[in-house]
């Protein structure tokens, strides 16, 4: 993944993804939500590019004190090539000014959960029924102060 490029989301970004949002990525926000996001002041996005296709893309929105990843989902097509990993770096890089990062995860993600292990995030307790009132999620620290 030599060649796999990060930046900022725009709406041009959007526009491409929004035609493939359910069918090549799966999350459980539509493509409103993920659109209503974008004009979000307090949230940030970004998106993955290997040769100059978004396969991949991640949010974070900032508070007072910490950070919240909304999510991190790659095209269907390119997963376990490490684009997760990268996301996740880069939205850890985006909150070093913040005192810690939290997120959701499904309970059932294994790979998802172990990528969060891995980079140092603690899970702290449990959300149930989360995922559309009926899948369990952990909830996920990272301290970064």
């Amino acid at each position: 993944m030599d060649n796999l490029q990060i930046s900022d989301m725009t709406i041009n970004d959007f526009n491409e993804i929004e035609p493939i949002y359910n069918s090549d990525f799966d999350d459980f926000w539509t493509a409103r939500n993920l659109k209503s996001e974008l004009e979000n002041i307090s949230s940030k996005y970004i998106v993955a590019r290997l040769s100059n296709k978004i396969v991949g893309f991640a949010g974070i929105w900032f508070s007072v004190d910490d950070a919240h990843i909304t999510n991190i989902v790659v095209h269907k097509n390119y997963r376990h090539n490490n684009i997760g990993s990268l996301l996740l770096e880069k939205l850890i890089e985006l909150a070093k000014i913040k005192d810690s990062i939290t997120l959701e995860v499904n309970t059932k993600n294994i790979y998802a959960q172990k990528l969060y292990l891995k980079y140092g995030f603690k899970t702290l307790g449990i959300r149930k029924k989360y995922y559309d009132g009926v899948e369990d999620a952990f909830i996920m620290t990272l301290y970064l102060k």
